[in-house]
């Protein structure tokens, strides 16, 4: 039972941070000047700028490569990104997987919010928030997909996103599953999820 418990903790960690090396990573993230706007620790001081600590080192991995690609726009993520290598990308994801996960106030109830997180609208064909990025927005790693942490995340970011898949700008989720979603979700109820899921 102990050993059983203390493999899926391991594997637990290896989902989070992956197979990078967070210590390089930390140098790295720090001489390439991903720090500067996404925080030594993780958490940006820019309510634009999404906080990485304690995201999924997969996701960060996928959202690189997608900047190198041109698959997901962003002028400077995209000069940022184009000279990385495939262990810079690994070992700078580890490092800000490996950090403490980000996390809101906790004081956000909007009950249209919440009721759109925990439930959806079947109604509308929109599911559950929690049913990919799980309880409380912390994420998980499923089916060989990685859903992102998003509780916690800066708000204003948030909704700069959602609107994004709203509109087309932004195409590179699984199956255009966000870009569904944000179709169907108004503008107030975007206002609301931001906020609420910020302060998760």
């Amino acid at each position: 039972m102990i050993a059983s418990t203390s493999e899926a903790r391991a594997e637990m960690v290896t989902q989070q941070i992956g197979a990078g090396n967070p210590t390089a990573g930390k140098e790295k993230s720090d001489s390439m000047r991903c720090q500067e706007c996404h925080g030594a620790d993780g958490n940006s001081n820019d309510e634009r700028i999404p906080n990485h600590a304690g995201q999924y080192a997969g996701y960060l991995i996928k959202q690189l490569h997608d900047f190198q690609s041109g698959e997901r726009k962003h002028e400077t993520m995209a000069i940022m990104a184009e000279d990385l290598n495939e262990a810079d990308i690994s070992d700078i994801a580890a490092y800000f997987a490996s950090q403490k996960v980000m996390h809101g106030e906790g004081r956000n109830d909007n009950p249209v919010a919440k009721k759109l997180f925990i439930n959806g609208d079947p109604s509308r064909g929109i599911p559950a928030c929690i049913s990919c990025h799980a309880g409380n927005g912390k994420g998980k790693y499923a089916d060989n997909i990685v859903y992102p942490v998003i509780g916690g995340q800066r708000r204003v970011y948030l909704r700069s996103q959602l609107v994004n898949w709203q509109i087309g700008e932004r195409a590179n989720s699984p199956d255009g599953v966000m870009n569904k979603i944000g179709k169907l979700l108004s503008d107030d109820e975007i206002d609301a999820l931001a906020n609420y899921i910020s302060d998760l």
